[in-house]
């Protein structure tokens, strides 16, 4: 059972020489010095001006960036680096420079032999680098390979010449960490991110009634105003699905970095989220609408009418997934009406989910990406699937010997498996699932189900031949410098010490961070004296230039909430998490993530000071108060609607604000620690 999914796909590289420099992924390469060029030379990040306009006509998306925008990226990802470069128009390569150019003579094919837009050359010279692109896409690989390289040879690169050529409902997940995950598939050259927008928890027949059924947990990520499709998101899901606005600046921020959004937009079956709005197009089992209904098609023809106009991408996927197998004549005939309608209303091709799909009655003859349950993961629990990806699978999952490969579907025995070369085969992809609803996972535990494997995957999508040992070597330091994102919500600290509030002394409203890290926070309507900070309004607040701290931290202070702070005051909050008091009408302490509460049985008491410390080790967050024990933040998980798991649930540490919200009372002793 699926809701929302992550996935992201890559291709293969074409094997041209013998020699492979350690990378993610591994490219080929011809040593020519040896000579080194240090990137503190570079002085500029110069655009072939015969091609500074050109794009990428050849990928998956409709908005691919010019060899000057892409050139723009790159110039502030080396920022991050430290190398503050502009980036200008010119007709050729000079010294210092990294000349970004179309290669005007070069082949580049996939593993099939098909001509590929994402290959490039990359030379570097004792006086610069040229990086040489089949297209403004295969250009920007190149720079990944560029900043790879520095980082792994001390901002420092060999005298080389390489060619590479290249063969992605039920939890919501805000723009921003969208538009983070999409930076990090980039960095490791992963072209693809399939978005997963409609869905439901599992629908138990045998167990719901039709009105429990109605009113189980189902969503439309996607929030339109036009009257089509009015009522499709409830007013109470507004917050968490995207405007054509937001989803814009999801598919442009991505395809910044060469990633391309698949939107897909689910049925006629995990279709709930439509049942609920018109139950009347549903069969039974109310996930699966009714093809033979006369409204069923032509409703699905109008949500596809309003939001085609939105996605950015050659394709878009319909779903067609799990849907009641006896009833393939009318699951081929909603497949084939809607791949009509779809490419004569906008030219955009389709793409289906494989499950149940009635192959047996229909000419088979499909390009397939591949999507296995090698690599099919499910957060926080399921009794058949693992939670984090396999990486003994990445290396070692080739039936026939070696590692994992895209042409790979069994991994069990090779004999079912197509030759490497089978043009058929067009990539890969890794799903990841949220079958037990919005509080079984917050945001960035999503993230770290892929973290560590990810970035291996994608050198054996690209057909890569890094080893274990090499990859193991190298992933930590290559991904302390993936830019445009901050997805383990680190924070830059001298020692383990990264923020302290003594509350001693405050001037002008600045409260010093005594941690020496430089960590001021703004005193707003808010009184320090004595060591403390009084909240006396529902107003006052104090703000620190910090957001959130992830895995691992301790956040300790003491707290004085008065009687008169309402119950679900903020008392501490950030962009992804708050520390309440209470939630609802309850006033246990909670903690908040992704608009879900994680409620622990314990209430702080009002009017008299506590010594609180919040902490999140690993996967797990525990809270201890008064020189108490640990108590630990639990997401419970619902399991075919009729047993539960309680599972560990890890949430970052909010920093952005003291009080606010409503809170009243004092804190002091506020003190951040990197550890648990």
């Amino acid at each position: 059972m699926r809701l929302f999914s992550i996935i992201a796909a890559a291709a293969s590289v074409v094997v041209i020489s013998a020699k492979t420099l350690v990378g993610i992924p591994t490219f080929n390469f011809n040593v020519t010095s040896t000579a080194q060029f240090s990137l503190s030379k570079v002085t500029r990040v110069l655009v072939d001006s015969r091609f500074q306009n050109t794009v990428d006509s050849e990928g998956k998306t409709l908005i691919p960036p010019t060899l000057l925008a892409f050139a723009q990226t790159f110039a502030s990802d080396l920022l991050e680096l430290g190398l503050r470069v502009p980036v200008e128009v010119a007709s050729s390569a000079q010294p210092g420079s990294i000349f970004l150019t179309i290669s005007t003579s070069g082949v580049f094919l996939d593993a099939a032999g098909r001509n590929t837009s994402e290959g490039y050359t990359l030379t570097v010279g004792s006086q610069g680098v040229v990086i040489a692109g089949a297209s403004p896409l295969g250009a920007f690989w190149g720079t990944r390979t560029l900043i790879q390289q520095a980082t792994l040879g001390g901002m420092v690169l060999p005298i080389v010449l390489t060619l590479e050529q290249l063969d992605a409902g039920r939890h919501y997940y805000p723009p921003e960490f969208l538009i983070e995950i999409c930076a990090y598939l980039s960095f490791f050259k992963q072209n693809t991110f399939h978005l997963h927008l409609s869905d439901n928890l599992f629908n138990n027949v045998d167990i719901y009634s039709r009105e429990r059924s109605l009113d189980l947990y189902a969503a439309f990520r996607l929030n339109s105003n036009d009257s089509a499709v009015e009522g499709l998101v409830r007013p109470y899901r507004f917050n968490e699905s995207y405007t054509r606005e937001k989803f814009d600046d999801i598919q442009s921020s991505c395809a910044a970095r060469g990633v391309t959004i698949i939107p897909e937009l689910e049925a006629p079956g995990h279709a709930l989220v439509i049942a609920q709005w018109k139950p009347d197009l549903a069969l039974d089992d109310l996930s699966l609408l009714n093809i033979s209904h006369p409204d069923t098609i032509p409703t699905m023809e109008a949500i596809w009418r309003t939001f085609l106009p939105w996605f950015h991408s050659k394709t878009v996927h319909i779903g067609a997934d799990e849907y009641d197998s006896s009833l393939a004549n009318d699951y081929i005939l909603f497949v084939n009406t809607l791949s009509s309608f779809i490419r004569s209303s906008s030219g955009k091709d389709i793409r289906i989910w494989g499950t149940n799909e009635p192959s047996n009655t229909s000419t088979q003859g499909y390009n397939v990406l591949n999507s296995d349950d090698g690599f099919y993961i499910v957060g926080k629990f399921s009794g058949s699937y693992p939670q984090q990806l396999n990486i003994t699978r990445i290396f070692e999952g080739n039936p026939a010997g070696g590692a994992f490969a895209p042409y790979v579907f069994d991994t069990n025995n090779a004999t079912n498996n197509p030759p490497r070369n089978n043009p058929r085969v067009v990539g890969h992809i890794a799903a990841q699932w949220n079958d037990y609803g919005p509080n079984a996972t917050t945001v960035s535990e999503a993230y770290y189900a892929w973290r560590n494997a990810l970035p291996a995957l994608a050198d054996k999508q690209w057909g890569g031949v890094l080893t274990r040992a090499q990859y193991d070597a190298i992933f930590e330091n290559l991904h302390s410098v993936i830019p445009g994102q901050n997805l383990d919500r680190a924070i830059v600290s001298k020692t383990d010490v990264i923020l302290r509030y003594d509350f001693t002394t405050a001037s002008g409203g600045k409260v010093t961070d005594s941690s020496g890290n430089g960590y001021d926070g703004t005193c707003l309507a808010c009184s320090i004296s004595n060591g403390t900070v009084s909240l006396s309004s529902p107003s006052s607040r104090l703000t620190t230039p910090l957001s959130s701290k992830g895995r691992n931290y301790t956040l300790s202070f003491s707290i004085n909430p008065s009687s008169k702070a309402p119950i679900g005051a903020s008392i501490l909050s950030g962009p992804d998490s708050a520390l309440v008091l209470g939630n609802g009408t309850l006033p246990n302490l909670a903690l908040i993530s992704g608009n879900q509460p994680y409620v622990l049985n314990y209430t702080l008491p009002r009017d008299v000071w506590t010594d609180v410390a919040l902490i999140g080790r690993g996967n797990a967050t525990f809270l201890r108060a008064g020189g108490g024990p640990e108590m630990q933040f639990l997401a419970i998980l619902g399991i075919n609607g009729d047993s539960f798991e309680w599972k560990p649930v890890a949430v970052e540490a909010p920093l952005a604000q003291i009080g606010g919200n409503g809170f009243l009372g004092s804190v002091a002793k506020f003190e951040l620690l990197g550890s648990a």
